[in-house]
């Protein structure tokens, strides 16, 4: 089968899973208080990006997961949660989230602003303490970047499949992320359902996003392995795994 047919394919199955679970679901309208499996992949679709090669509908522009290692102890929820920031104050943390890091970076380039220390260092501390600043310094200044992030990424679409097998690299959970990162991804590919001209990811300085067309750094140079859409098929219909 083509990239193409594999990529309609894979909207099928997405197709079943918003079937199963009612709808969409979106971060801003989520808590931890709901039912969620304790592990799984996502996939979240961005208000304004369509399909234009494959089908109608939402196009995918991010595919994630967590607990890749085998001593991890993050769930679903908690890695789901990262990305929304923090429901009470609209804020968020953008070093434990890659999503956020990747999606303020482009809307900053967009805005021709510059945070001296987005993305520097593994936590306020540190980048205060690199800077003789103080870490309340460095979190007033990136305040209202993570809120905007917050509210850009709260209002993305998502679903998500219950893929509950152990932590660890080889996990089914890293199989489907991989590869289906790699099928959508169009780096150095014919695009299929290229982003729309005003796609905020336009101003990534990141090659990989702007090439990709995803929110994703990772696997969007790989190949994937066709086969993989049977295991997504199959944990998106809520059978157990194999």
């Amino acid at each position: 089968m083509s990239r193409l047919q594999d990529i309609q394919r894979l909207y099928e199955v997405l197709a079943d899973v918003q079937h199963r679970l009612g709808g969409p679901l979106s971060l801003r309208g989520c808590h931890g208080r709901m039912t969620w499996p304790t592990r799984g992949v996502y996939f979240f679709f961005e208000p304004g990006e369509e399909r234009s090669t494959s089908g109608i509908g939402p196009r995918v522009v991010r595919v994630g997961t967590h607990a890749l290692t085998s001593t991890s102890t993050r769930t679903l929820w908690n890695r789901l949660s990262q990305h929304r920031g923090v429901a009470k104050s609209g804020g968020g943390n953008h070093r434990g989230s890659i999503f956020r890091l990747l999606v303020g970076e482009a809307l900053l380039r967009r805005d021709q602003a510059h945070i001296e220390t987005w993305g520097v260092g593994g936590s306020p501390r540190d980048v205060a303490r690199a800077r003789n600043l103080s870490p309340g310094t460095v979190i007033e200044v990136e305040r209202s970047t993570e809120v905007a992030v917050s509210g850009i990424i709260g209002a993305m679409p998502f679903l998500f499949v219950r893929v509950d097998d152990p932590p660890g690299p080889e996990s089914m959970r890293s199989v489907i992320e991989r590869n289906a990162i790699a099928l959508l991804s169009n780096l150095a590919k014919d695009p299929v359902d290229p982003p729309s001209s005003g796609w905020l990811g336009h101003h990534s300085g990141h090659e990989r996003v702007r090439g990709s067309g995803l929110w994703n750094n990772r696997h969007v140079e790989g190949q994937y392995e066709p086969s993989f859409l049977d295991l997504l098929a199959r944990v998106g219909s809520g059978r157990s795994l194999p």
